[in-house]
């Protein structure tokens, strides 16, 4: 086989236009035939990297810090919940979600990465804060969802302590950002191109191709 073509990510576990844009940017991978030919990569991206320990309730966060009103915000879940809908995934919005502090989150999937189970860990964690009403930013939530990807929880979550490992996560957030990368999902081809945003099945389809070297008919 020939080199695969790499995939970077930059996402955070609670951007619901993540996971909608991963699914449709796996959708266009798998009906292409190309999964053999990918190298995924999931890379950190805090929404809300001041975010305090306990979060904060999901509709006043969306009101700070965009503006939106409560008909807006309820439209857009609404969109949410369709677009997941169509591709198997399940929006579980409710009166009391609140907004988590992720940084954890993205130290454990730094973990998950050495052992070939990141998408695994980074598909539980989304479910967990969209369907299943779980905090993200808790110790307990984050074991559970090591352990139902098959990794050792304990060693993982000793990462947590570690300095060399926060570090590490601190230093690719800015690396990405210093590229510009301001929005999430931001995909990224080879490290030469970017598509920003839950794009189209049939986008992803064209810049798949395009980034392959392969003719679009």
């Amino acid at each position: 086989m020939a080199n695969k073509l790499k995939i970077d990510i930059v996402s955070d576990v609670v951007c619901p236009w993540c996971i909608i844009g991963y699914k449709r940017l796996d959708k266009a991978i798998r009906e292409l035939g190309l999964e053999d030919q990918i190298e995924l990569e999931w890379q950190p991206f805090e929404l809300n990297p001041n975010m305090p320990v306990e979060g904060q309730n999901l509709r006043e966060h969306i009101a700070e810090k965009y503006g939106s009103t409560t008909a807006q915000q309820e439209e857009s879940q609404q969109r949410m919940i369709d677009a997941g809908a169509e591709l198997g995934f399940t929006f579980d919005y409710f009166e009391e979600m609140r907004m988590a502090n992720t940084f954890d989150a993205h130290i454990l999937l730094e973990y998950a990465k050495d052992f070939g189970k990141q998408t695994e860990l980074k598909m539980q964690l989304i479910k967990a804060f969209f369907s299943e009403r779980k905090d993200v930013s808790k110790q307990s939530v984050l074991k559970e969802a090591l352990l139902k990807v098959g990794l050792n929880a304990e060693e993982a979550l000793k990462r947590l302590d570690s300095e060399e490992a926060r570090y590490e996560v601190r230093t690719t957030q800015s690396y990405w950002k210093n590229l510009g990368v301001n929005s999430v999902p931001t995909v990224v081809f080879d490290r030469k191109s970017a598509v920003t945003g839950a794009q189209p099945v049939d986008v992803f389809k064209q810049v798949l191709l395009e980034a392959m070297g392969k003719q679009t008919s």
